[in-house]
């Protein structure tokens, strides 16, 4: 089914195989319904041992779990529903519904944690260490961990309430920069003026007519700029909240107070930012190879998005991209190639867009069910691309469920990343061999896996030293203003790509464009994920079955133990530098490649 149409079909005009089966969930209303009364008995159930915790603690834990499970069932069903069809006002209401039986959960166990924490530490630490009850040792563990950073239950109750002022700049942010900030009109590859969107700036900025990328380079940025005061204002105030924070609760930094619930050592942020420094100078080639292909005297920031391979495409449907994608990822093995089997067979996956349904891709699970995706496939590389992305988290999800009970079965952030982007890297390993003969194929898979490292790599690092570096100015006293922030930005363009490119002065106004900001310490998990996905990807590949079994044992840890850990399991220990020289190794590698093909 070709997905390049003026409008999109309607639901009901796509053929049930390629629609997710929500049944598998909930077989119908009634059931539905039923799983609803569950959770509200379970909350109140909950709710009924409020001061209690103290006395009986696996109890209490037992049941707050029990809630965390029925509901998260619901709620995954719910917004699943929702997101298929966001116009339909039966889903809207089931959506009410959960987000209503959400509320009364929270209240419910609102008490938990504070009761628990009155417990004495060697009590806490018995618990961790329960050998009859191993499924809680994590929940334990960290609120042994959390106990010296939290307040007395007033206070936490307070600060509770505040949690809605507390994010107003994040809230303010995304209304302004979806809503009310305005985007300029710019002259289109046909010649005339079209209206710049968020969306349509990426084809824009990736055009081959090199004076439409400028312009909308400069039109984004200026848009940006002109409300550089009171964007700026909004970080300003969420910088400070952060520090304010870190500081209520005892931690010796932002960064730390952020890093600490999944485990991650300061050592490894500055690692990262060590390393990405240590392997500029492949960047540089990377950019002065670009400078050769596309002909210019001068390579500026807008440059470093259009392709270098221009004469090669693949025309993908979604049955074909699902049979490259599976090619691909043999090198995972037999048992996942059969897993991925089933997500198209049993209709894990819901593929086309349609009216009303949520744009972009993700991956979900319940715990008591399959992963399921969803797509807005495009029948294009990027359509595969992002279809091996999406069943990367679905199979981490599949192998994690299936080896650790619902206790330990949530993997942290750090590590999601790692999975998919893994599957990514392999499939482009495996279309960058079977098209070896072609030049200009080739040089397409080569400049896209040097483009993850630009953008992923790279880029993300630079932002992550952005973060450091303010919250760094905030925490010491020193006055953050617009242009001390636009100032560190230009200066960090020009350590990043300042050898080889020309620094645009309008590149000052880019951080305030970028929302991971008003989520702090977050970015840097993307260039951390995507190393190891390099590294782990080609000890696959080179690696043979030892490899392979560490890869899995990764893929089965799920939340049992800290990223790092489980990282390490896969053979990718981010406390080393090694990882990331090797990822580093395999992008001068790509480069090299390529510039025999540009030759």
């Amino acid at each position: 089914m070709s997905t390049n149409m003026e409008a999109p079909l309607t639901r009901a005009q796509i053929p049930a195989r390629f629609r997710w089966n929500l049944r598998h969930i909930f077989r119908d209303a009634a059931a539905l319904k039923k799983g609803g009364e569950e959770i509200s008995k379970a909350a109140e159930r909950l709710a009924a041992l409020r001061g209690a915790a103290p006395r009986d603690p696996l109890g209490a834990v037992r049941a707050y779990f029990e809630l965390d499970r029925l509901l998260g069932e619901y709620y995954t069903y719910s917004h699943m529903l929702r997101d298929q069809d966001a116009g339909n006002d039966a889903h809207k209401a089931q959506m009410a519904r959960a987000d209503a039986l959400l509320l009364k959960a929270r209240e419910a166990s609102a008490f938990l944690r504070p009761e628990l924490l009155t417990l004495p530490e060697e009590r806490l630490r018995a618990l961790a260490g329960d050998a009859g009850h191993p499924q809680y040792s994590v929940f334990f563990g960290d609120l042994l961990r959390e106990k010296p950073h939290v307040l007395p239950q007033e206070q936490e109750e307070l600060l509770a309430q505040c949690s809605e002022v507390f994010g107003t700049a994040g809230k303010t942010y995304r209304l302004l920069n979806a809503v009310d900030l305005p985007l300029p009109r710019v002259p289109g590859e046909d010649g005339r003026e079209t209206q710049m969107t968020h969306a349509n700036y990426g084809p824009l900025i990736r055009s081959a007519d090199r004076k439409v990328r400028k312009a909308a380079f400069q039109g984004m940025m200026k848009a940006y700029g002109d409300f550089a005061n009171t964007l700026s204002s909004l970080y300003i105030g969420s910088v400070k909240n952060d520090v304010l924070q870190a500081k209520l609760r005892a931690y010796p930094s932002a960064r730390e107070a952020f890093l600490s619930p999944n485990r991650i050592p300061v050592s490894v942020y500055d690692g990262l930012l060590k390393e990405t420094a240590r392997a500029l100078p492949v960047l540089d080639r990377y950019l002065a190879l670009r400078k050769k292909a596309l002909k210019v005297d001068e390579l500026h920031l807008y440059d470093l998005y259009t392709p270098i391979a221009r004469d090669f495409s693949m025309e993908l449907p979604y049955p074909k991209a699902f049979r490259l994608v599976k090619k691909g990822l043999v090198p995972l093995g037999g048992e996942y190639g059969e897993h991925l089997e089933r997500a198209y067979r049993e209709r894990w996956v819901d593929v086309f867009e349609t009216p009303g349904k949520t744009p972009g891709a993700y991956s979900t699970s319940t715990f008591g069910s399959h992963p399921y995706v969803l797509l807005n496939h495009t029948d294009n590389l990027d359509g595969a691309m992002t279809l091996a992305h999406e069943l990367g988290h679905a199979m981490h999800s599949l192998y994690s469920d299936r080896e650790q009970p619902f206790e330990k079965s949530d993997y942290s952030l750090f590590a999601a990343e790692v999975a998919s982007t893994c599957n990514e890297v392999l499939l482009n390993r495996a279309l960058t061999e079977e098209y070896r003969d072609d030049r200009e194929a080739k040089l397409y898979f080569l400049t896209s896996l040097a483009e993850h490292f630009r953008t992923t790599f790279f880029r993300q690092t630079l932002f992550a030293e952005f973060e450091k570096e303010s919250h760094r100015l905030e925490e010491a006293g020193e006055a953050l203003t617009e242009k001390r922030l636009s100032d560190l930005h230009l200066a960090l363009n020009r350590k990043y790509y300042g050898r080889e490119c020309e620094i645009d002065p309008e590149i000052r106004y880019e951080w305030l464009r970028i929302p991971h900001f008003y989520r702090a310490f977050y970015v840097y998990q993307y260039a951390t994920g995507f190393s190891a996905a390099v590294f782990l990807a080609d000890r696959i590949v080179k690696g043979g079955g030892k490899a392979l079994s560490d890869y899995f044992r990764f893929l089965k840890s799920g939340g049992s133990l800290p990223p790092i850990e489980a990282l390490r399991l896969a053979g990718a220990d981010m406390e080393k530098p090694g990882v990331i020289r090797g990822a580093v190794k395999v992008f001068a590698d790509t480069v090299a490649q390529m510039e025999a093909l540009v030759q």
